[in-house]
């Protein structure tokens, strides 16, 4: 039997784990084990309808449509049912406003760094230090670049997942691979939940901290942000050639938040200006 990413051609499981895997992740145990439960529900109704072939096309397609709503509203459910535990409303603010707001109350930790923004600052570097390329992760031989990471443990399942789904989402655009901390690793990115949103930017040697506090940074847009501020990456609205591309209408920007628009001598690796870039703050 001809097989399509591990599934049987023809199969009504094709079409519900379709709906499965395209779920977001970070689903609830329980969501996940009621999931678990429908596909198993749908492989003992499809070997019971192969004794009628004459209405197992009919049934089959009826099966696949019910068991695609019932996936869909216990994934909702569970959404609906984890936001209103977290209190979480902000899923429609920018990533500019929602570091904002994680940084706004943000009281460190004594062996915690200085920030600009989010951008954390040593006391023997400028706010922006990767202005070249002595600051940028190593190419491998084969094109690839291979960053070792750690998770803390105290971050929940769903945490986890969102933050797990933010470290992958760079294979599928880019050469950039992170990949778990290994014992040998000398440079690593540690994603902690420290106080508030931050992350220095570029390679800074040794195990280096992303902090995604667990009191609002855990958002894949965050997520993101910061893992490019640790790839060497500013703010995009600070690139050197900002001027050429964009109107700073000084008097919209967010009280305080002049810093933030302030035009960085970045090295810019030949990319085009992103107006979309998860790098970009509106105000």
């Amino acid at each position: 039997m001809a097989l399509t990413c591990g599934v049987p051609q023809g199969s009504i499981l094709g079409p519900l784990l379709f709906n499965l895997y395209m779920l977001p992740l970070g689903l609830s145990k329980q969501a996940v084990k009621q999931l678990q439960y429908i596909q198993n529900a749908a492989a003992r109704v499809l070997t019971r309808t192969r004794k009628y072939d004459h209405i197992s096309p009919v049934l089959r397609s009826a099966v696949m449509l019910f068991l695609t709503f019932v996936v869909l509203l216990v994934a909702s459910s569970s959404w609906a049912e984890e936001m209103s535990r977290t209190g979480d409303t902000t899923r429609e603010l920018s990533v500019g406003e929602l570091l904002e707001r994680a940084n706004r109350e943000r009281v460190p930790e004594p062996d915690e760094p200085e920030l600009v923004g989010d951008i954390a600052v040593s006391s023997d570097r400028n706010a922006d230090p990767c202005t070249s390329r002595g600051c940028l992760w190593l190419k491998y031989s084969d094109g690839k670049v291979y960053i070792p990471y750690y998770i803390a443990n105290h971050y929940s399942d769903r945490e986890r997942s969102i933050i797990q789904r933010g470290l992958e989402s760079f294979a599928a655009v880019s050469c950039i691979y992170f990949r778990p901390y290994q014992s040998g690793d000398h440079e690593w990115i540690s994603i902690e939940s420290r106080s508030g949103c931050y992350s220095y930017v570029g390679r800074q040697g040794g195990a280096q901290t992303v902090s995604i506090d667990r009191q609002g940074c855990v958002y894949h847009s965050t997520v993101q942000h910061e893992l490019l501020h640790a790839l060497g990456f500013n703010h995009e609205q600070t690139r050197s050639d900002r001027d050429a591309h964009i109107r700073v209408h000084w008097d919209n920007i967010m009280d305080g938040m002049d810093y933030n628009f302030y035009i960085v001598d970045t090295l810019n690796q030949g990319t085009p200006y992103d107006y979309n870039s998860v790098m970009q703050y509106e105000r």
